[in-house]
């Protein structure tokens, strides 16, 4: 829940407040695609005048969480199953790549902590969290990447991750069984690595385990903008 407005961080401005909760809200799935983002509504919620939802509305039209519709206005935006495939298609690519570049730097307190989130993950399968799960999926990716030392193959591999962020989809919602795979598949990861594999098996294995993402979707048949 938003916290009143009086109770901003020092240095905080109402719109920037207005945009960081309405853009948390469209990330965990509180706001689903379509959702309308009613001014007045917002505005007296959020215990703000309309200005500040305005200016952060239009901040995250221009980031792509929101589009506005004829006689509807403003809402959150849906994404097609193209643009998700087209997006894990690219991250495949680069975080295979990255992952690779990264093996040879990680020190052991990466590698550990790689595991740790991995075993957390495991844990967490018993009492399924969809989101929850996918936020330690991300720690767990960006831990490995992170040590790659090739900037600019950094900022893309980012790029990317936050257009997955604009197009929301939580994956293993819509598939859960796979979760349980991908954890095994990052146990191979990590072997792989600590082991001193050659770059070129990490990177082919980094990125197989993406696109069988990608796969799982397909197999299905299910379209990332119907579920959340």
């Amino acid at each position: 829940m938003a916290q009143p407005q009086d109770a901003l961080p020092i240095g905080t401005s109402k719109a920037d407040w207005a945009y960081q909760t309405l853009r948390d809200r469209i990330q965990d799935g509180s706001y689903g695609p379509g959702h309308r983002l009613v001014l007045d509504h917002l505005a007296r919620e959020l215990s703000v005048s309309p200005v500040p939802i305005r200016e952060a509305i239009r901040r995250l039209e221009a980031e792509g969480y929101v589009d506005f519709q004829r006689n509807i206005g403003a809402q959150v935006a849906s994404i097609d199953g193209t643009q998700y495939a087209d997006t894990m298609q690219v991250l495949a690519v680069l975080e295979g790549a990255a992952t690779a570049m990264a093996a040879s730097q990680l020190s052991e307190l990466d590698l550990r902590r790689a595991r740790e989130l991995n075993e957390r993950m495991r844990e967490s399968l018993a009492q399924f969290d969809p989101l929850g799960f996918t936020q330690l999926n991300q720690e767990f990716h960006r831990r490995l990447c992170g040590a790659c030392p090739n900037e600019h193959l950094k900022e893309l591999v980012a790029r990317e991750w936050s257009r997955m962020d604009i197009i929301r989809r939580t994956t293993f919602s819509v598939v859960p069984g796979r979760a349980a795979v991908s954890v095994e598949e990052h146990e191979r990861l990590l072997g792989l690595i600590t082991s001193g594999a050659p770059a070129g098996e990490i990177e082919r294995v980094a990125r197989e385990h993406k696109l069988a993402t990608l796969r799982a979707f397909q197999e299905r048949g299910a379209a990332p903008a119907d579920s959340l």
